[in-house]
């Protein structure tokens, strides 16, 4: 305030600058004048004019107003551009095969844009860990945190060419006890399989198997080795599938799938950065969207 009433040489018109009374701003000058022990300003009819010490201090504080709306016009385009360091979260396996990929298509778009990615499959803590976005998989609890729905992770059967060919092709959920299941220790219920028919209509398969993994790769590596049938996301059979390595086995019952999501701090005040990354992840979860993912 007291930078504008110099440069306008008048409270009033400062006054209605920062919508509000003369007597406020008459009210804020003196108060730093008492503070300071000094009078910065002269006060006639004509208007006003700067001590000497109110002339030193007035080219101190047009500085530091300067300094100020520099950081807030840094900060306000930072908030609406995509610049800046990135901190992204994901499970290992989603991670490596889907967000890897995606995040350096992003940041090939985003040149301004630098990528800090961590991998856990533990749930975390987004504001402890420090991170702006993570990309989690289920259905997501009640929380402050700010989310968008990005697609559907879809599950299926495997197994290689041999193994079926050796132990017969299970045609209902009841021909998969004679099997040896690969089980991933940690979704789909363990050592239990919840299928649904064509017609929706549920069914629970108990599984026993020689090898359980909480890794993906493990139980993929699995498969493709003739162990047994395996429950894997497509977006990790997908290539195993293409070649021919695995084939999808009971097509016509199918597994839960998970909701994708990006989660973020906070549904407010968005960073740009963080606005257009999820923008560009929502782009590329569509309908068999692990069919089209880049390459890392």
């Amino acid at each position: 305030m007291f930078v504008r009433v110099v440069e306008t040489g008048s409270f009033s018109k400062a006054a209605k600058e920062f919508a509000t009374t003369q007597p406020t701003v008459t009210k804020q000058v003196a108060a730093t004048e008492a503070r300071l022990k000094v009078r910065l300003l002269n006060r006639n009819t004509r208007g006003v004019s700067l001590t000497e010490s109110g002339a030193l201090y007035y080219e101190k504080c047009k500085n530091i107003v300067r300094e100020v709306e520099e950081a807030d016009s840094i900060v306000r385009m930072r908030q609406t551009q995509a610049q800046g360091l990135l901190r992204i979260g994901t499970s290992v396996a989603f991670g490596r095969r889907v967000v890897v990929p995606l995040a350096l298509d992003f940041m090939a778009k985003h040149p301004q844009v630098r990528v800090d990615l961590s991998f856990d499959d533990r749930y975390t803590d987004l504001v402890a860990q420090g991170l702006d976005v993570a990309v989690r998989m289920g259905k997501l609890a009640d929380s402050t945190l700010g989310a968008r729905f990005l697609g559907m992770n879809p599950w299926v059967m495997v197994a290689a060419p041999r193994y079926l060919k050796k132990h017969g092709v299970p045609k209902r959920p009841a021909d998969l006890s004679g099997h040896d299941a690969l089980i991933y220790s940690t979704v789909q219920g363990d050592d239990v399989w919840r299928l649904s028919s064509a017609k929706g209509e549920p069914v629970t398969v108990p599984m026993t198997g020689k090898l359980r993994s909480n890794n993906l790769s493990a139980v993929l590596a699995a498969a493709r080795n003739g162990l047994g049938i395996a429950a894997l996301p497509r977006y990790v059979a997908g290539d195993s599938l293409t070649s021919g390595h695995v084939v999808e086995v009971m097509k016509d019952y199918t597994l839960p799938e998970q909701e994708i999501h990006a989660v973020f701090p906070s549904p407010k005040l968005v960073p740009g950065k963080v606005q257009a990354f999820v923008a560009f992840l929502q782009g590329h979860f569509g309908p068999r969207w692990w069919e089209s993912m880049p390459k890392a």
